[in-house]
């Protein structure tokens, strides 16, 4: 149960809170139903992406049991058998993808995403992901399908800000996340991916610095906007880009200084002042879009 467990990556699934992201922008939070769509969505999403990873670590068990990490996954190291997780990553597959069916709305629409999802992974395992950029437009198109997977379970409809925010600080992460890889190649002598020969500290640098710096403006051009300044009622939204930007530095500081950006993950579930910051944020949003409600 331990190996299984480490197959498919538990801890992964707080990615999949991006899929509640609709829900509460939306001003929706707060209702029974839109919430109860979201969270079964959330498991789903859950669910397929840990079918990814069964199918990811099969395919990659070859170079995994030469990565001095990695050689300790499931597959890699024998503890799971190829046909096992093959058969794990059918049923939760299956699971993942079906779950959105029991929606009393939008469950077929909602189910399409996950599949088209599912689809789009088992192409980045397999062929994707061995190019660069676009293994990692690939990786923050699969954040966009997670918050359209929640908007359509909703009946949300998705603003372009959210959408193209989600894809420039996803992108900008993965490229953090590539800046690793290639540390690692530098010091060892040898890629961790077969695309990171495609990638020097040179070309990482200043791609995180231009994604970053296009999510700030993009975020700037948000919160200044006339419609969503009318739409949550605060004419000082702005104020809130010191928290992205804070965001952006600590996250470039992981990367650059103490070189630990190899997972973002570990990074939230760690790093306090990251915490602190996304807290921060969030809960002046909450404020904006909830706050009277509660007081009434």
């Amino acid at each position: 149960m331990k190996n299984i467990l480490r197959l498919i990556r538990p801890k992964q699934w707080i990615k999949n809170f991006f899929v509640l992201l609709p829900l509460f922008f939306g001003g929706a939070l707060l209702q029974a139903g839109a919430l109860a769509a979201s969270l079964l969505t959330f498991v789903a999403f859950s669910l397929t992406a840990s079918s990814i990873y069964c199918f990811n670590d099969i395919i990659d068990a070859p170079a995994d049991r030469r990565h001095p990490v990695k050689c300790h996954r499931p597959i890699a190291s024998g503890a799971v058998s190829p046909k096992a997780g093959y058969l794990m990553m059918t049923v939760l597959a299956v699971a993942g993808i079906g779950l959105p069916l029991l929606l009393p709305q939008h469950g077929l629409s909602t189910a399409t995403v996950l599949a088209v999802y599912f689809v789009l992974n088992l192409l980045y395992c397999r062929w994707l992901k061995l190019h660069a950029i676009i293994d990692v437009c690939v990786i923050a198109t699969g954040f966009v399908l997670r918050i359209a997977a929640g908007g359509e379970a909703t009946g949300i409809e998705l603003s372009q800000w959210i959408v193209l925010m989600t894809f420039l600080l996803t992108l900008f992460l993965s490229f953090a996340k590539r800046r690793d890889d290639v540390l690692r190649m530098n010091a060892t002598g040898e890629a961790p991916r077969k695309n990171t020969i495609r990638y020097n500290l040179t070309f990482i640098n200043q791609a995180i610095t231009i994604t970053a710096s296009v999510t700030l403006v993009c975020y700037i051009m948000y919160t200044v906007s006339p419609e969503v300044q009318s739409h949550f009622n605060a004419p000082h939204l702005y104020l809130t880009t010191v928290f992205v930007l804070l965001g952006l530095l600590r996250y470039i500081q992981l990367a650059v200084v103490d070189q630990k950006s190899g997972d973002p993950t570990k990074v939230m579930l760690r790093d306090r002042l990251t915490q602190a910051i996304v807290m921060l944020w969030g809960l002046t949003f909450f404020i904006m879009i909830y706050g009277k409600r509660l007081l009434l």
